[in-house]
């Protein structure tokens, strides 16, 4: 059997302080066989930082949007330019270790495409620097498990890895950290396998660039009855 190719898609907005180390850290991964990133309107110096990643590296593609329209409309520009079997999204902070990659990885079934999540708390030693975040998660995941009928401990993790094929041939919507329910919800009207796989995670304060918002968590839960419902 060939082997399962896969690309990593790095959405980027004024990450001038870490996507150098963090696109530097997924380029060691070895089942990533393609990288494309997308600068989402950056006003920063990222624009330059990637344009010398993508001169460097042959398997580095850079895509530019502007203005900045957010993290579901950038992942989503790319979707048509894949020609992997499989799609992973990163993001250009430093809180996930590209290493889980290759964990999420050796779950993709070859038979049946599935959808496989990596979950930020299958381990709840984890810390967090924000406890109404940490509760927000576990209560938005409990409520899309229930309404979905599936088994999701962290419904809102950047790391999403999913069949190009799936994401080529749907159509998304949402522009914003909103993305993150919408990919799950849509594939669970098709498909039934979701696999969750264990991975670290380095939470990072909004004094060092988090940019998701309260305003984004009540989004997050209208989004889980919209797409289940109307």
């Amino acid at each position: 059997m060939s082997k399962i190719s896969l690309t990593a898609i790095i959405p980027v907005f004024n990450e001038q302080s870490t996507v150098l180390d963090s696109v530097k850290r997924l380029l060691s991964v070895e089942e990533v066989d393609r990288i494309f990133i997308v600068d989402d309107g950056s006003t920063d110096n990222s624009p330059a930082i990637l344009q010398k990643i993508e001169l460097e590296n042959d398997n580095v593609t850079l895509f530019t949007n502007k203005p900045n329209n957010g993290k579901g409309h950038a992942i989503k520009s790319v979707f048509q330019h894949l020609n992997t079997d499989y799609a992973v999204i990163h993001d250009s902070d430093l809180e996930y270790n590209p290493n889980n990659i290759s964990d999420l990885f050796k779950k993709i079934n070859n038979e049946n495409s599935n959808f496989i999540l990596g979950s930020r708390f299958l381990d709840n030693s984890k810390i967090q620097i924000y406890i109404r975040t940490f509760y927000a998660n576990k209560i938005l995941s409990r409520l899309f498990s229930f309404i979905y009928r599936v088994n999701i401990t962290d419904i809102a993790t950047c790391y999403k890895m999913m069949p190009s094929n799936y994401l080529k041939n749907t159509n998304f919507i949402e522009n914003g950290f909103a993305i993150e329910i919408e990919l799950v919800a849509k594939f669970l009207k098709y498909h039934s396998l979701i696999t969750e796989v264990k991975i670290d995670y380095s939470a990072r304060s909004y004094k060092d660039g988090k940019k998701i918002k309260l305003s984004d968590g009540f989004l997050y839960l209208y989004t889980i009855f919209k797409y289940r419902y109307l």
